[in-house]
């Protein structure tokens, strides 16, 4: 039951947000009673907790799966944008930006396990771009790696992208273009265009 709640929960929250939902409104679309809620959760903001991160755990074990099967480091940060962007698509509303605004230190929590997890598998595609000659051994990969959280966290601040003159698709995409054009060798940057031309056709 306690998953059940969970699944519903993050479909309702995605598409109407974290603020509008109520435990009554999660209990009705269930067809239980709210007490059976409050057996697993002990109250809404526990719930929202769960939510996130098992959104979370979901997004980073499809991460780990492209990885280990992505033919080159461009590649896998290009199906990862795709598979980040079809998870997240059902999104009506702007659940970051709510988190942050009604449930901070929820956020903070959140943004951190992001951190560290992008981190370290940016880390990771970086050397091995390196390593296989599609990026630069001049790049200084910690730094990279830093860079390039702070790049894709800043384009989904509503304030410096307003989604009414900004897609989130066209953000992702230009960012990511961006970021590999300023890091590819020779090598790299033919595999970066053959990749951007066949996904344009």
């Amino acid at each position: 039951m306690k998953n059940k709640i969970i699944h519903k929960s993050t479909e309702l929250f995605l598409n109407l947000g974290f603020k509008s939902v109520t435990m009554d409104d999660i209990a009705s679309e269930m067809g239980i009673s709210k007490k059976t809620i409050y057996v697993h959760f002990s109250n809404k903001t526990k719930l929202v907790e769960a939510v996130t991160f098992y959104l979370f755990d979901t997004i980073c074990d499809g991460i780990d799966d492209i990885c280990e099967n992505a033919p080159n480091p461009i590649e896998e940060l290009y199906s990862i944008k795709m598979f980040v962007m079809q998870h997240l698509k059902n999104e009506k509303t702007s659940p970051q930006y709510q988190l942050k605004k009604y449930y901070p230190q929820i956020h903070a929590q959140l943004k951190f396990k992001q951190f560290e997890k992008m981190h370290n598998s940016v880390q990771e595609s970086l050397q091995q771009g390196v390593d296989t000659g599609v990026f630069r051994d001049t790049i200084d990969v910690d730094f990279i790696s830093r860079m390039y959280f702070t790049g894709m966290t800043g384009i989904k601040d509503n304030m410096f992208f307003p989604p009414e003159q900004y897609q989130m698709e066209y953000l992702m995409e230009s960012y990511l273009e961006y970021h590999l054009r300023a890091i590819v060798t020779e090598k790299g940057f033919k595999i970066l265009n053959q990749f951007i031309t066949k996904n344009q056709s």
